[in-house]
């Protein structure tokens, strides 16, 4: 299975494609509604073009300086997840959110509970289409989110895509967050060991209630751990299979020390009937403390067998205002050193860290300290891929 990353823009748009098999993705990139057998498609905090403002122009005005490598979201697949981060206009650009179909029959907006609320707001998706995230806890099995991927093969066993979310508390600045996405892909053989399963499929009506009690599916989830390659291709897009939000089920609670992961997993993996490992991410822009994610990675990742942690999305470069403007703005390498180290990252992208030009009051007295890649993979482990992806480019992790 592969993870595919796209970076649209030069700032933290993101395309990202989950597949059972590495693919050969078309380039140029394919439109429309067509995605391919057992593949999940989230697309990251699209801000394609215009300006970014927040409250006033004369509080905070950001432009790009490097232009996106699309012109319009229609140029792309429809994703089956867009994920929006924050309320922050650069991460949830009320145009460019604008482009995306008001009525598909594909896509699920989830987004930071005040972005969500601004979304919705905007009157111009299907209410039915937009949800807020949820804190992730480990005892409220509904503060997941799981998406059900239909078996590519007769008899085969059914994949899952899952979405957390962990908010800082007492955030000044209200941008500290992470979001983790694990991705287990449908069986390409049928299952011995089971019997027949076909997954439900109900409409969206349906699998989403009004009080948005979050769908889940009860997949089986014993995967082995694999090793991973690392692979890069640089003008590609993809297409994805249409997951469904499933019946709700309850998981059951385990509790776990947080200090071994790696025994964790291993202890995991033997207890369960190998399945197939699960690819994770962890997408946290301006960065959070590690201990926001401690409980999520020792229940969560460990149940799904998904460490070594796959990909993390998080700044490179620190960035401050004064404690009167929020202090911490992105935590950046000395941040992301630590969720990394933790979590055995196989490898860590640059995200957010473009040179935009910004103005306005609020940025008179921001402090930056930049980072280059020689000295953030000095900080991290040598098995830790260290990449800064231009416009356009794409970089594909693999699980053999």
């Amino acid at each position: 299975m592969s993870l595919t990353v796209r970076h649209l823009n030069g700032d933290t748009t993101f395309l990202l494609t989950f597949a059972p098999l590495e693919q050969q993705l078309p380039s140029p990139p394919i439109s429309g509604c067509y995605h391919a057998p057992g593949t999940f498609t989230v697309l990251l905090d699209p801000w394609l073009a215009g300006s970014s403002s927040m409250w006033h122009p004369k509080f905070l005005l950001s432009r790009h300086t490097t232009p996106s490598c699309i012109d319009d979201l229609s140029q792309i697949p429809e994703p089956n997840v867009v994920l929006i981060s924050q309320v922050k206009p650069d991460h949830c650009h009320e145009a460019t959110l604008r482009q995306l179909d008001p009525t598909s029959p594909i896509t699920t907006i989830l987004a930071e509970p005040a972005a969500a609320k601004k979304i919705r707001s905007m009157k111009h998706f299907n209410p039915a289409m937009v949800h807020s995230l949820r804190p992730y806890s480990g005892r409220k099995a509904d503060s997941v989110i799981r998406f059900c991927i239909p078996a590519t093969v007769p008899n085969g066993i059914p994949g899952e895509a899952t979405i957390s979310f962990m908010p800082a508390k007492l955030d000044v600045a209200g941008v500290h967050n992470a979001i983790g996405i694990t991705y287990r892909p449908p069986s390409t053989s049928p299952s011995v060991q089971s019997r027949p399963f076909t997954p439900s499929m109900p409409d969206r009506t349906q699998a989403w209630s009004s009080n948005d009690r979050y769908p889940s599916t009860n997949l089986p989830i014993t995967p082995p751990d694999s090793p991973l390659g690392l692979s890069t291709s640089y003008a590609s897009s993809s297409l994805n299979a249409s997951p469904r939000p499933s019946d709700t089920f309850s998981t059951p609670q385990h509790s776990h020390s947080a200090s071994s992961l790696s025994s964790f997993s291993s202890t995991a993996t033997q207890a369960r009937h190998p399945v197939g490992k699960a690819l994770s991410l962890i997408y946290s822009p301006h960065g959070v403390d590690y201990n926001l994610l401690r409980s999520y990675a020792s229940t969560h990742l460990v149940r799904s067998a998904a460490l070594p942690l796959t990909l993390l999305l998080h700044s490179f470069d620190r960035v401050s205002n004064p404690w009167w403007m929020g202090g911490n703005v992105a935590t950046g390498l000395p941040g992301g050193v630590e969720i990394a180290k933790n979590l055995m990252a196989r490898c860590w992208i640059s995200a957010h860290d473009e040179d935009k030009d910004n103005t306005g009051i609020s940025v008179a007295n921001v402090k930056t300290r930049k980072y280059n890649l020689d000295e953030v993979e000095r900080m991290v482990d040598r098995a830790t891929k260290i990449v800064n992806l231009g416009v356009g480019e794409d970089l594909s992790l693999t699980a053999i």
